[in-house]
């Protein structure tokens, strides 16, 4: 075969394509040779030196993720020489890590206890270890944390920092046993620009960097009798959750997911789909408004608040663009707070209002100062997929065990527009099949599949009302940035456009389980997660956000009409420039 080698992997031949490294190689062979810096595209420095194998006729041990195959190489993946190699490597490592496994937040997906698990590492150098090397904890932001005694130096994070957003927020500060990873100076995450995509937390091996866990606050608020816990819950939560608890990738859990928000304690369980849905009401009349009186065009989509940090951050010219609709999340919190506390006979002060998100930067975006009224929040927990997880199996609920439960109630009912909100372009599909029914004034499309699809940015033409409707879905940061770049050179005219912070939509979130270096070389998680909600919106009896009853009787009954006054008090908000510091 032209461009192919072949070698042999521990005895065995196998023909590979020339360019091919070892380690893929191997695992094209079946043999899976350990790793723990290596992540496929992002990070393949060979720093780690746990994937190292015995090329025959070679002299030492080579890094298998950096060394290419050559025709006739013979490669000894496992002996003595390498396994005793490999344990030095993690014991040196072990020495420098506080084991905390008990609390830690990857308590059942630590890649590096795995790897010490696998090769049967004792943890006699950790006791006094880590101790001579200095902690730095840096909590100052409002949704991550980074704890460098936990950091084993391998700079995946860094590189994914960098390899996703284009900022470079996380680098390596000082030298030998003072270096750790973190803003430059010790600055904080948002003093840094840090948008909260997460991407640094999914990349991590160990709990070196995780979400400011809200469990505890939660836990402590079900033993207060005097408080009513009402929850929601994001469309992407239903399409992974299940992976914590053994399903396979692309598992629709939701019955099972409410069902365990029953057995918790939960009061009252709405759906964040329902607020998506309104979320296409408000933000589709806006886009109308705007296309026929002469709004400020293109108009953005704000329902991701890692894009809200981007562009108040980076590019504060284009604010005027942002569409003025607050995200599903902190809609629905305004409802649980008004009209539904009234709904309950509750005071929205003895409301606790829960959100369970796919994202870390929903939690920042809760606590922003606008989201909120009367010297109460909108949303006062947020828990990410991952921490709502913890909190099940802390319980010792059998989640597999569960009969799937609907929720019940008006805000739990929904139309397939909104589970399709959970992957990138879901949004701009949703609010298409409502705004152009509205300007041609009969029905038309359901599905919209140009604006499917996992391209960093697709575009499409619409012809709607006569009108020729430039539309663009844009996710990750280093897109956003490569578009608006696009954009101000003014080639191409656009009407509408949904940015996400994160590559691949909510469904590949920065608080979703997080998936192994080894599966993510095997599978494109994003596309198994999305398929699950697009499944949702097939099945549902109706598909666009203006058909759903329930959406039409809380414009009856409580807010009057799309974008009327009370809507924009309660559904709208502004958005501001923010500073950062100057690396």
């Amino acid at each position: 075969m032209d461009n192919y080698v072949s070698v042999f992997i521990d005895g065995k031949p196998i023909a590979v394509p020339a360019g091919t490294s070892v380690l893929k190689a191997a695992d094209m062979a079946g043999v899976r040779i350990p790793r723990l810096c290596f992540l496929k595209g992002i990070h393949e420095e060979g720093n780690c030196r746990v994937c190292v194998v015995k090329i025959e006729g070679q002299r030492g041990l080579k890094p298998s993720c950096r060394t290419i195959v050559t025709d006739g190489m013979s490669i000894i993946t496992d002996n003595k020489e390498i396994y005793d190699s490999v344990s030095t490597n993690l014991e040196m490592l072990a020495g420098n890590h506080k084991f905390e496994c008990w609390k830690c937040s990857r308590e059942t997906s630590c890649e590096f206890l795995d790897l010490l698990r696998r090769f049967s590492v004792d943890n006699r150098f950790s006791e006094d270890g880590y101790k001579h090397k200095e902690i730095r904890i840096n909590d100052t932001s409002k949704a991550i944390v980074i704890d460098s005694s936990k950091c084993v130096m391998c700079g995946r994070c860094v590189s994914a920092c960098e390899k996703y957003t284009g900022l470079g927020i996380l680098n390596f500060n000082q030298r030998g046993s003072k270096t750790f990873v973190g803003p430059a100076q010790f600055h904080s995450l948002e003093d840094a620009g840090c948008i909260y995509c997460g991407k640094c937390i999914q990349s991590c091996p160990t709990g070196a960097i995780h979400e400011k866990d809200e469990i505890k606050s939660l836990e402590r608020v079900f033993r207060d009798k005097s408080k009513t816990v009402v929850v929601q819950v994001a469309p992407a939560v239903r399409a992974a959750l299940g992976e914590e608890f053994g399903y396979k990738i692309g598992s629709n859990v939701e019955g099972q997911m409410f069902a365990a928000l029953k057995a918790l304690g939960i009061h009252e369980i709405i759906d964040t789909n329902f607020a998506a849905d309104l979320t296409i009401m408000e933000e589709g009349t806006e886009f109308i408004n705007r296309l026929k009186n002469g709004g400020v065009l293109p108009m953005f989509t704000s329902c991701s608040p890692g894009w809200i940090n981007y562009i108040e951050t980076y590019y504060p010219e284009y604010l005027d663009n942002l569409s003025t609709c607050k995200s599903p999340q902190q809609m629905a919190g305004a409802l649980i707070k008004t009209y539904y506390s009234d709904k309950l006979g509750v005071k929205p002060q003895d409301i606790v209002s829960v959100s369970i998100m796919p994202c870390i930067a929903k939690k920042a975006e809760a606590r922003r100062p606008e989201m909120g009224r009367e010297n109460y929040r909108d949303v006062d927990i947020v828990l990410t997929t991952r921490e709502l997880a913890r909190l099940i199996r802390h319980r010792g609920i059998a989640f597999a065990e569960l009969e799937p439960i609907k929720p019940f109630g008006k805000l739990a009912e929904y139309t397939g527009a909104a589970p399709i909100f959970g992957a990138t372009g879901g949004v701009m599909e949703a609010a298409l099949r409502t705004v152009t029914e509205i300007l041609e004034g009969h029905s038309t499309p359901v599905e919209f599949t140009e604006v499917r699809g996992l391209d960093d940015i697709k575009e499409a033409t619409y012809k709607v009302a006569g009108i020729d409707v430039n539309v663009a879905v844009v996710h990750g940061g280093r897109a956003i940035k490569t578009f608006l770049e696009m954009m101000k050179k003014g080639e191409k005219q656009y009407h509408f456009v949904e940015f996400m912070g994160c590559t691949g939509g909510c469904v590949n979130g920065g608080g979703q389980p997080i998936i192994n270096a080894y599966t993510q070389e095997k599978v494109d998680v994003r596309a198994l997660r999305a398929k699950v909600l697009y499944n949702i919106d097939a099945n549902t009896p109706f598909r666009k956000s203006h058909e759903s009853e329930a959406i039409k009787a809380i414009y009856t009954d409580f807010l009057g009409e799309p974008n009327s006054h009370k809507a924009h008090e309660l559904l709208h908000t502004s958005y501001e420039k923010r500073g950062f510091y100057s690396k």
